[in-house]
């Protein structure tokens, strides 16, 4: 298994933060807990407009597509309250995550700050991060309540993180698995990594979520292992 593919694009020893997405990133592809967030949004979504399961599909992925998230399509289309959606969507069970010691420990030892960066809620990363052991390592989570319900990859939800917590873009790094996520963190100076599923294990992902994989002028490096590749930055001479 490949564990990083790493372009001659932006390297890492000038990074002082290190930013990160949540899910299906900080933790396995192949766990599908966003499996889960994505049925109960298919589930609002039908019981909202009152249409069938077939017919909410269909408008939750063009929505998820066009808009960054099903959510903000439904807050555009259909006035939707975002307190309420995100309070539906994400009840779910976060059991099949399991604690990982070793991606705790390689994102300890990263000199500087970490963030995470999120179109999810502040609740769900608590819940997240709680599973998976390591939380006390960030200094903070920026939600899709902080961006304004923007979500990313709008320009301005990185730059209202990039104010909100006074972060120099230039001096950062982004952990991403969606590549279009990766496009404005590049263009504003950030050093971008997209971690894409291992290959080993069934994932349920949409054609357009793989784009970026076999890289792209706005991705510098690509992982399909995160904390091998967290940890392999530490062991690098400084």
């Amino acid at each position: 298994m490949t564990c990083a593919q790493r372009h001659p694009h932006r390297g890492f020893s000038h990074i002082d933060t290190w930013v990160f997405d949540l899910d299906n990133t900080l933790y396995p592809h192949h766990v599908n807990l966003w499996q889960q967030v994505d049925a109960r949004i298919g589930e609002y979504i039908g019981q909202f407009l009152n249409v069938d399961p077939i017919e909410a599909r269909r408008i939750q992925k063009d929505y998820y597509k066009r808009f960054g998230t099903s959510m903000r399509g439904m807050m555009t289309e259909h006035g939707v309250s975002p307190d309420d959606y995100l309070a539906y969507v994400h009840q779910i069970d976060h059991s099949p995550l399991d604690p990982n010691p070793a991606m705790g420990a390689a994102i300890g030892r990263l000199p500087g700050r970490k963030l995470i960066l999120t179109n999810g809620s502040t609740a769900h990363a608590g819940k997240v991060l709680e599973r998976l052991g390591f939380g006390h390592h960030f200094e903070a989570v920026f939600d899709i309540i902080a961006a304004e319900m923007e979500p990313k990859p709008s320009p301005r939800t990185y730059r209202r993180f990039l104010e909100r917590h006074d972060v120099d873009a230039a001096r950062s790094a982004m952990f991403e698995d969606l590549a279009r996520n990766l496009v404005v963190p590049h263009e504003l100076g950030m050093t971008t990594v997209l971690v894409v599923p291992d290959g080993t294990r069934e994932v349920v992902r949409e054609d357009w979520e793989m784009e970026g994989r076999g890289g792209a002028p706005h991705v510098d490096h690509v992982t399909d292992d995160l904390s091998g590749f967290l940890a392999g930055l530490t062991a690098l001479p400084a």
